[in-house]
């Protein structure tokens, strides 16, 4: 219900931030929001202080997703879009394993104090809000006289209108459609756990499924963005595609720990190859002007078919055991790779024209 809400916000934010013209002011006040609910763990007395903590928590992933990731688009040049994507999504998958990482230290050297440990998660949430307020620019261009497509950043515009969304043309739109479908293959890591479990790895080890994942991730997000900076995107991203499916192929038929770990690391590996490959594709293909409006429904499209492969995933599970779900992802994304290639073959360039 969280993550279903934190992509449905995207939209609205998205759209608001190109109003507004003030992609960093919605940035802070979606970190600032996560900030402010970190708190809340230690104090909460219920389930339901975790519930309203974790949702308030989404809602701001919701509010900052959409204009941070417009706001790197406008920041970025263009001739290093993919890397400045890459290393993004290469230091958020850092803090993905690091922050796992450091919370089991803590719990043993604090005796497995889980309320100070909250604690001291909420000091690195206030240090990156005020490294975003205090250190990152929003960028200013001049429009050029005449030049409908010149952009001035921080300058309010009118609302988002139809014809507004027509202008990103057709790359964007299939562009949608491929990482919906692929969204839809790629559910939840939480299966990459029970597949873990399942070949009989034991409970305290499990977690490490999460930090080799991740490292992996970390390790290739950046230098395939680089790479996307001196060839066509899509090669990468197909590669990332054919890469989900043997993890998924691998998974599927899975013994033992060794080829589980095998399929994970794969699993990262693709993640790395596409994730940030995709978000520097939504800023190639969007108007400036339109930038945030473009993520927020890329992010909600992708973040609903998650949602919707998460519960078929789960379902197949139950019903046809580990293999059903992981051969559904692999078919699935079969399709989201057709796809990739038909955009290829339709002889059409991903890229927009920048502005400037």
């Amino acid at each position: 219900m969280a993550e279903a809400t934190a992509s449905i916000t995207k939209v609205f934010s998205g759209t608001l931030s190109d109003y507004l013209g003030k992609r960093k002011m919605l940035t802070v006040i979606g970190y600032g929001l996560a900030a402010l609910t970190k708190p809340m763990f230690p104090l909460a007395g219920s389930a339901a202080w975790i519930f309203t903590a974790r949702f308030l928590d989404r809602i701001g992933k919701g509010i900052r997703g959409a204009p941070r990731d417009a706001l790197i688009g406008d920041i970025a040049p263009s001739h290093l879009r993919g890397a400045c994507y890459g290393l993004r999504q290469s230091l958020d998958t850092v803090g993905a394993f690091a922050g796992p990482l450091l919370a089991v230290a803590f719990m043993v050297l604090l005796a497995n104090d889980i309320q100070a440990v909250f604690w001291i998660a909420v000091i690195p949430a206030f240090i990156s809000v005020a490294i975003l307020i205090l250190a990152v620019k929003e960028p200013q261009t001049t429009r050029h006289p005449g030049d409908s497509k010149g952009e001035t950043k921080g300058e309010a515009r009118s609302p988002i209108q139809f014809q507004d969304l027509r202008q990103v043309g057709a790359p964007y739109w299939w562009l949608v459609i491929v990482g919906a479908v692929l969204a839809l293959a790629r559910f939840s890591e939480a299966f990459l756990v029970l597949r873990a479990e399942n070949v009989g790895i034991s409970i305290a080890l499990v977690p490490l499924v999460f930090v080799v994942m991740n490292a992996v991730y970390a390790a290739s997000a950046y230098p395939a963005g680089t790479l996307s900076d001196r060839m066509d995107r899509r090669y990468i991203l197909a590669i990332g595609f054919v890469v989900l499916i043997v993890a998924d192929v691998v998974l599927a038929l899975a013994t033992g720990i060794g080829m589980v770990i095998a399929g994970v690391v794969l699993w990262g590996l693709h993640m790395g190859l596409t994730q940030g490959l995709l978000a520097a594709m939504v800023a190639d293909t969007a108007p400036a002007k339109i930038r945030g409006t473009a993520f927020g429904i890329f992010n909600m499209a992708t973040g609903l078919a998650l949602l919707g492969g998460n519960v078929a995933a789960g379902w197949l599970w139950d019903t046809f055991g580990p293999s059903g779900t992981f051969l559904m992802g692999a078919g699935i994304t079969s399709v989201a790779l057709a796809g990739l290639v038909a955009l290829r073959s339709g002889g059409r360039s991903l890229r927009h024209e920048d502005e400037g």
